[in-house]
């Protein structure tokens, strides 16, 4: 058997990576940061060591499903039919994507 894990594709689904300098030069960011964490202090600058980043994205479900070996060569097709028997396609959400394959016994 094979363990098929996927999610459902939505036409307004974010993923955006930021740079944590770029996020720190912003006025508003910067403003707020100093607000909470340093109220009342004066010439504060921010800064930071590593020029990380940072992901924003949708946060999305992940469906699990069943199915044999055989059925290897159509999982894609497979995982939208359980999308569609499951009723997670709507109207803005009209693709699949898979995340994981995983062979059980």
């Amino acid at each position: 058997m094979i363990k098929v894990s996927y999610t459902v594709m939505c036409a307004n689904d974010v993923n955006i990576v930021l740079k944590l300098s770029d996020i720190l030069s912003n006025e508003k960011v910067a403003k707020a940061i100093k607000s909470e964490y340093a109220k009342g202090l004066r010439n504060l600058a921010l800064s930071s060591r590593e020029d990380s980043e940072i992901e924003i994205k949708t946060d999305k479900e992940v469906y699990e499903f069943t199915v044999s070996k055989n059925d290897f060569a159509d999982l894609l097709e497979l995982a939208e039919e359980d999308a569609r028997k499951h009723k997670r396609l709507k109207k803005e959400c009209d693709g699949i994507a898979l995340v994981d394959i995983e062979t059980i016994d």
